[in-house]
């Protein structure tokens, strides 16, 4: 099974200053600027694909809210990232600042990712100040992004080629990669005779020179 954020390196620390127009927004806790990642730590938001479960018993697109909430945070601001580790994929595990904006904390404040405890307790107490008022994430039970990855994975892997479900797909916008749990994997094929492929894992993708989908395009 995939590793839910893969094995961590230390590294020097590393600090990386962008303009608004330097930032892509990757998901709900994902940046990037330039080629490299920068994942908010301590944080988990929902998949860009994924829905939660709303008070009146019927879903909403959090995957997407939460995903445009850190678009709206970034937009016009400078941003500031400083991390001193990298997961098995190449992102900085990050605290990233939108002008005056704690982003890791502005998430989870705003109901919108869980605080990632497997890794850090840094906004453990913050979520349970905001859960009690019933909104975002917490306003009805839903799956964690963690749970949602792995059921996702597992689903796919048992009818992918070899067990690897990662489908490589050529386009206009380049080598993309998307994981089971991408909005855009069930209406993605892969084209072997046209250079398309699967992988086995995100690392594997990555080294052949694919990349993850980036929110809006």
């Amino acid at each position: 099974m995939r590793p839910l954020l893969g094995l961590l390196v230390f590294m020097m620390l590393s600090t990386v200053s962008a303009t608004a127009d330097e930032v892509r927004v990757i998901d709900g806790d994902t940046l990037a600027v330039g080629e490299q990642h920068y994942r908010l730590s301590g944080i988990d938001a929902p998949e860009a694909g994924q829905n939660c479960n709303a008070a009146n018993g019927r879903e909403w697109q959090c995957g997407d809210e939460a995903t445009r909430y850190l678009s709206n945070l970034v937009s016009g601001k400078n941003v500031t990232c400083i991390g001193n580790v990298r997961d098995d994929y190449d992102r900085v595990l990050a605290t990233c600042r939108a002008g005056d904006v704690d982003l890791n904390e502005a998430m989870v404040e705003a109901s919108l990712a869980w605080a990632f405890r497997r890794y850090s307790m840094a906004y453990a107490e913050l979520e349970e100040q905001v859960a009690g008022a019933g909104l975002g994430i917490w306003q009805a039970p839903t799956q964690a992004p963690w749970d949602y990855r792995a059921d996702r994975w597992s689903a796919a892997a048992s009818v992918a080629p070899e067990g690897c479900p990662i489908k490589g797909n050529i386009s206009r916008n380049g080598q993309i990669y998307h994981a089971p749990w991408s909005p855009w994997y069930e209406r993605t094929s892969v084209n072997l005779s046209a250079g398309e492929r699967w992988f086995c894992s995100e690392r594997e993708a990555l080294d052949a020179g694919w990349r993850a989908p980036i929110w809006g395009g």
